[in-house]
């Protein structure tokens, strides 16, 4: 168990997220306050005045458990009759809690500012409340969700996380727990609905819930309406795959309304009803097409009994139509007479509610979801009510397609977003693991929050697990963007990691919850081939597992000091998508060496298969872990869901073993060579070997690598004909301790100014000889150089945020955001809601020192986040300019080449998998020596990530030339 230090701090912690009692909540033993617990007393009882809403009995129940659960004894729960007892903990809603009303209208408890307020609430203490009663804690709430998430907010207050049961947090003890007499107030959330859309459940969430509860019944989604109200979530789209909310469970329902959760259906699911519903009974209804032009009467009258069935309960009623089967619609001809269909299918519909609603439809939530093709329907005109909410959607992979215009932000109804943590469809699937970085999640939804569309966020979180810390931070964002701001992810992060784990760990936790994340943004599980990563060009492979790798030892250190209770806990938050996702990428890249070697005879080849069936197997011992053993089992089949071997959009049937070479082994004693950036061997290659050129402005090293192609091999010496150069002996990246690399250095004080060749020569059953060049800068290289990007050979890379000056215009200027994208940070412009600067004399600029070590022309890659045109008309551009010469500005949805960058366009599938787009730019400077290459502001929504500069062809690989500042 934590201890009371470890707990304290992290509560404190977690004020950054947490509601106002945190700050007000005492755990000393004799704290004044009011007394929630003390050892050797009876805690604080609680009471619900029956006549309140349904739901916050229940609240108040589960608060009552939630201090048994600290205190070791569960809290009475005071019913109509009980004599009231000296301390009480009164929770209720304002206007439908006699006993909150009394105590306010008597002026003993302050509401003002309360009555009216959305999903507000106020705790205070009050003295002598009621006859024999000494003091009470009060919590009122503006509506029934106020008082059920200020009950909640007590039970988290108290060390209680939202995922004790759903993630296996340990509770902590406590001897006392007082909160600070006074008033504490909590004011509406920015978002007004804020929810999660359960999809992709097959194969895990419906397996396991079949085993578990019998199916996705009442008793399931009493569990999950429980964890939505700890979080503030109070909108939710129901699985639907194989299932049908209201059918599967007629209890399901009338739960969700008790609770307080907003029901909706998802966006091809008008008028409450699951599409399960349609298919299942479809030759009820009419001819039985789904189809409003050729069976309207049929379709008609399944909406209707959606909505009857319903009936008041609270919800958010998906309005339009799509094709059968989450499907484009099928088309009437041409694009109007789609839209005038459209238009009459919602006109009906709003008929419907209001006939079986008895109100005015506008009175009635409604939304309509722009997924895939529907942005055609309302870009060609589509006239929509006011008071129904427009929700935009992104590009399945968390990137918005569009933004509410200025002119579009005065409607009733306001905008939403529907965004992806999870998807199952185009550009690809996604369905495995967390790949979902919090500073993405928070740039897209701060852009959406920024430009008006927070009346609804709703996010599609697949199973739910392990998407636990991107669902928290999505609502937590919503409820207040401004407390979880660009240079606080990370602190939120910690607090979050102190609130599950305790603050000794909480740090380290943070590092390794973040990083996962972004090492699986880089390129999502998914999408990894032995393909993705190069083995030749600037060891990428090689360091993205060795990236890995260091997440696995600082992983396993932090589970080795847990206490027993936080294993199940950690392996499931933490530890088992380090291991995995580790296991996975060097999978891959065993697989790319396998195929590599065969190619250069090396013996190794064999060992490289080997070890890519024994990682497969580890894949299935995480993953059976996982299932079986953790938590005795508790969530078997939640790690189900195929990862391995995708050949299409969609999941393979089951993981497949990436394809592996066997050889025939040569003669005995033989050798082979290989040289860094180059696939080809020696001997063999017909011709020779050349080393990539070192200099001493990059400082680079490079090597080669001596492995046998038989059985064993004779001795291999390696020897340079210059003494300039430095050699030294390694393990190649591989299994076999028998391949060997070579690391080739250069002592530069040994080698004068200018191009200096050497020749390595490899000795052993034969003779191989490669060249190296090495140009050593004169002074005055060294001199203008001094402190800049860039060197004597090769292509280079600039992080964005390795700017020398930051010049703002009119207030804006471009910021860095920590811990985005492939390097530490990136750079976007703020406000997000500038304006746009076509020229860029008065723009925004960034300034980057650079030396170039030649004259002519070179290309300037501009590494950007796959960002779309979300707000239309302005097409993402941005300039480039060296020195004084005249900025080139770039566009990339220009009429020639966006609909190939835009939502699945032939661009699209491979920005997105690389969370990384490339703008190509061109400098041509007229002298070699140090310059400025200027980066102005454009439009604003542009994320840079890195700039590469080369001379010649770009060496194969997947990020490029790693970032090399010169001291």
């Amino acid at each position: 168990m934590l201890n009371r230090r470890e707990m304290l701090a992290a509560m404190a912690a977690s004020g950054l997220y947490a509601g106002p009692v945190f700050a007000a909540t005492r755990f000393t033993p004799g704290a004044d306050g009011f007394v929630l617990a003390s050892r050797g007393q009876a805690p604080a009882a609680i009471l619900v005045d029956p006549q309140d809403l349904p739901g916050v009995a229940r609240a108040a129940r589960d608060l009552a458990q939630d201090i048994g659960r600290v205190c070791g004894k569960d809290a009475v729960v005071l019913h109509q009759g009980d004599r009231l007892p000296a301390r009480i903990v009164l929770i209720g809603t304002l206007g439908h809690s006699p006993l909150i009303d009394k105590l306010a209208a008597g002026g003993r408890l302050d509401v003002s500012g309360l009555a009216g307020q959305w999903e507000s609430w106020i705790t205070q203490t009050v003295a002598h409340p009621f006859p024999g009663v000494d003091e009470a804690l009060v919590i009122v709430g503006s509506d029934r969700r106020g008082a059920i998430y200020g009950a909640y907010d007590l039970s988290r207050s108290i060390g209680i996380s939202p995922w004790y049961w759903w993630a296996d947090v340990p509770v902590s003890r406590r001897d006392h727990i007082a909160i600070a007499r006074g008033r504490h107030v909590q004011g509406p959330p920015a978002v007004r609905y804020r929810g999660i859309f359960l999809n992709d459940e097959a194969p895990c969430l419906s397996s396991w819930t079949a085993e578990k509860f019998g199916g996705m019944n009442a008793q399931f989604y009493g569990r999950l309406f429980e964890l939505m109200s700890r979080l503030r979530i109070n909108y939710l789209w129901p699985a639907m795959w194989n299932n049908a909310f209201a059918v599967d469970d007629p209890a399901n329902a009338a739960l969700a309304d008790e609770c307080g959760i907003v029901m909706g259906t998802s966006h091809h699911e008008p008028m409450m009803r699951a599409h399960k519903e349609w298919t299942d009974n479809h030759q009820l209804y009419g001819n039985g097409a789904w189809n409003y032009a050729t069976n309207r009467e049929g379709v008609r009258r399944f909406f209707r009994e959606g909505i009857e069935r319903n009936g008041n309960k609270e919800a958010i009623i998906t309005i339009g139509m799509r094709g059968d089967g989450d499907t484009a619609l099928e088309s009437t001809g041409s694009l109007a007479s789609d839209v005038r269909l459209l238009e009459t299918i919602i006109t009906d519909q709003r008929r419907i509610i209001a006939e079986c609603l008895g109100r005015p439809a506008e009175t009635v939530p409604q939304v309509w979801v722009l997924f895939t093709e529907v942005y055609k329907y309302y870009n060609a005109g589509l006239k929509l009510p006011d008071d129904v909410t427009l929700m935009f959607a992104d590009d399945n992979v968390g990137n918005l397609r569009r933004l509410p215009l200025s002119s579009e932000r005065d409607r009733k109804g306001g905008f939403g977003i529907y965004f992806h943590m999870d998807m199952h469809g185009g550009p690809f699937s996604y369905q495995w693991i967390n790949s979902n970085p919090l500073p993405k999640i928070w740039e897209q939804m701060n852009l959406a929050h920024e430009y008006g569309a927070n009346r609804i966020w709703i996010a599609n979180v697949g199973d739910l697990k392990p998407l636990e810390l991107p669902i928290e931070f999505f609502t937590a964002m919503a409820w207040d963007p401004k407390a979880v701001d660009k240079d606080r992810i990370a602190k939120w992060t910690r607090d979050w990691a102190a609130t599950q784990f305790g603050q000794t760990h909480a740090q380290e936790i943070a590092i390794l919850l973040s990083r996962y994340a972004k090492y699986n943004a880089w390129r999502k599980p998914e999408q990894l081939s032995p393909d993705t990563y190069s083995l030749e060009n600037y060891g990428e492979a090689e360091r993205v597992c060795a990236a890995w790798d260091e997440l696995v030892v600082r992983a396993q250190a932090v589970d080795a000091q847990l206490v027993p209770d936080q294993r199940d806990a950690f392996y499931q938050l933490v530890l088992y998508p380090v291991l995995a996702c580790a296991n996975l990428n060097h999978l891959y890249a065993a697989a790319a060496r396998n195929r590599r070697f065969a190619q250069q005879a090396r013996a190794s080849t064999m060992a490289e298969a080997a070890e890519v069936r024994r990682l497969f197997r580890r894949d299935r011992e995480l993953r059976d872990h996982y299932n079986l053993q953790m938590a005795g089992g508790k969530w078997n089949h939640m790690m189900d869901q195929s990862h391995i071997g995708y050949f299409d959009w969609y999941p393979p049937e089951t993981d497949i073993m990436p394809a592996v070479s066997e050889i025939e082994l040569g003669p005995d004693e033989s050798f082979g060579m290989a040289v860094d950036g180059s696939s080809h061997s020696w001997p063999g290659y017909y011709l020779p070997p050349s080393l990539p050129t070192l200099d001493s402005l990059s400082r680079r090293k490079t090597y080669i690598e001596v492995f046998p192609r038989g059985a064993t091999m004779a001795p291999v010496t390696v020897r340079a004909d210059q003494p300039w150069v430095i050699i030294r002996e390694d393990q190649a990246f591989g299994v076999s301790p028998h391949d060997r690399r070579y690391w080739i250095d250069v002592d530069w004080q040994s080698v004068a100014p200018g191009m200096s060749e050497a020749t390595i020569t490899v000795k052993g059953s034969a003779t191989v000889k490669a060249r190296l060049t090495a140009i050593r800068a004169t002074a005055q290289q060294e001199r203008e150089a001094k402190g800049a990007w860039g060197g004597l050979a090769g292509a280079f890379c600039v992080p964005a945020t390795g700017f020398a000056r930051s010049v703002e215009a009119r207030g804006v200027r471009w910021e860095p955001i920590p811990d985005y994208g492939q390097g530490p940070a990136a750079m976007s412009v703020f406000p997000v809601t500038a304006e746009p600067f076509p020229d860029p004399a008065t723009a925004p600029r960034l300034e980057y020192e650079i030396f170039l070590a030649e004259a002519g022309s070179y290309h300037v890659d501009l590494v950007t986040s796959p960002t779309l045109e979300v707000y239309p008309g302005r097409h993402l551009a941005v300039a480039i300019g060296l020195d004084d010469s005249a900025p080139v500005t770039q566009a990339v949805f220009t009429p020639e080449a966006g609909a190939a960058q835009d939502f699945l366009g032939s661009r699209h599938a491979a920005n997105t998998a690389a969370n990384a787009r490339r703008m190509p730019f061109t400098i041509k400077p007229d002298r070699p020596g140090r310059h400025v290459l200027k980066l102005f502001m454009h439009d604003p929504t542009i994320v840079v990530q890195n700039i590469i500069i080369y001379r010649s062809d770009l060496p194969q690989s997947y990020f490029g030339p790693p970032p090399m500042e010169r001291g």
